[in-house]
């Protein structure tokens, strides 16, 4: 099987970040694969996409005119990369958005300070609620269904794994009873009690998937695939409509506290 990132590609991205780290005068805390690389069902001519969390120099926040907190560079065929700076990425942590915590456990990291990563971890770890996050993959799984249709009438594949994803995070959530589901698809995958024939039927698309281009479709669905997700997204629904609200943890001073550490 070919590797999710080759060695001459690594070297270019992590080239790529260095020269921002120059340009913009930041950190890069960590840097990650955030795309189907990383969730391990690339195609042959799947892009990268990269994404950061970078933090700026304390001055940087005395200023008083309004200041960007993301950077981005333009996309082209290959390689997309855009960062959040480190405030951001904080504050949607607070707001218990769950890109953040996928971004802390992509297996692909191109630069990263590992104590910073784990302090951004054990923090995403207390900021994050299962119902906000569990509101968030229902919604992915649902916008993602209403794309799979491709114009030939088939079924996309590269957008079924994007609802099969979100449903194996609901499942994950469910019976471990936690808010940060694995963003690999194979550890999702070990932590959601399937059966044989579910594992065989996702091994099956798989190996079709990083067979197959990009907008390449599949004229057949597979019904135990499918009746996965059904039941995942009823149980969802369910579960939303009896669970009560968490109560808001006031972690702001931790918040600052961290931005002030890992600020340069």
């Amino acid at each position: 099987m070919t590797a999710a990132v080759s060695d001459a590609m690594r070297d270019q991205i992590v080239a790529r970040l260095r020269q921002i780290e120059e340009e913009e005068d930041v950190t890069i805390l960590f840097a990650i694969e955030s795309g189907s690389r990383a969730w391990g069902f690339h195609s042959p001519d799947s892009d990268y996409d990269v994404r950061f969390v970078y933090a700026r120099p304390r001055a940087w926040h005395y200023r008083l005119q309004k200041k960007r907190d993301v950077i981005e560079r333009p996309i082209d065929d290959e390689l997309d990369i855009s960062g959040w700076e480190l405030r951001k990425a904080l504050t949607l942590a607070l707001g218990s958005n769950a890109v953040i915590a996928e971004w802390l456990q992509s297996p692909i990291m191109y630069l990263a300070d590992p104590g910073a990563v784990e302090k951004l971890l054990t923090f995403a770890r207390r900021a994050l609620d299962r119902r906000s996050v569990t509101w968030h993959y229902l919604a992915l799984l649902q916008r993602q269904q209403s794309r799979l249709l491709g114009p030939d009438g088939g079924i996309r594949i590269k957008r079924y794994f994007y609802v099969l994803r979100p449903a194996l995070a609901l499942r994950w959530m469910r019976l471990n009873d936690a808010a940060m589901p694995p963003m690999n698809m194979m550890r999702l995958r070990a932590g959601c009690d399937l059966s044989s024939e579910t594992i065989a039927a996702l091994d099956h698309l798989t190996n079709l998937k990083m067979r197959s281009r990009e907008r390449a479709e599949t004229h057949v669905a597979d019904p135990l695939l499918d009746d996965l997700v059904a039941q995942e997204v009823a149980l969802a629904q369910a579960w939303l409509g009896n669970s009560d609200k968490p109560s808001v943890q006031n972690l702001w001073d931790d918040a600052n506290a961290l931005h002030l550490d890992l600020s340069p």
